[in-house]
């Protein structure tokens, strides 16, 4: 049996988020000392582990209780965590094609300000200096 502080040391959590995550249910069957502390066995180590993944998914807390909670029915709810899992997986593949167009951004606007600082181009990007809206357009097209 594990205490709190050691479970959250394993899996890298904070000591709060264990306890968060116990108190929202998701970890069934919680045992407790004979002083009413958590303690953690392998399996109740397992759901936290699950849980700290779907919310390094993006999942939220209450998706992450209703999966908890179907996975404890059994095999009658496959259907639905697979459908929880199916609509997350959208999820963090939208969030992930989004981080490409940053990194892209990024990338181009770090390639802009290297040229100004090489003095390969002159500065245009201080929009203080900008002369109309259709420059600032301009200036913002030629950047991405």
């Amino acid at each position: 049996m594990y205490t709190v502080k050691v479970v959250a040391e394993m899996l890298d959590l904070t000591e709060h988020t264990v306890r968060f995550y116990t108190d929202k249910g998701l970890v069934p069957d919680l045992q407790r000392d004979k002083n009413n502390n958590r303690v953690f066995d392998e399996q109740a180590i397992n759901w936290l582990r699950g849980a700290k993944y779907l919310k390094k998914c993006g999942m939220s807390m209450e998706d992450i209780k209703k999966y908890v909670d179907l996975s404890l029915k059994g095999e009658s709810t496959i259907e639905d965590r697979y459908e929880i899992i199916r609509k997350q997986k959208e999820v963090v593949l939208a969030q992930l094609e989004e981080a490409k167009i940053m990194a892209e951004y990024i990338t181009n606007k770090e390639k802009l300000y290297y040229d100004i600082v090489k003095q390969v181009i002159p500065d245009n990007t201080n929009p203080s200096n900008w002369q109309s809206d259709m420059e600032c357009d301009l200036k913002l097209a030629q950047q991405q």
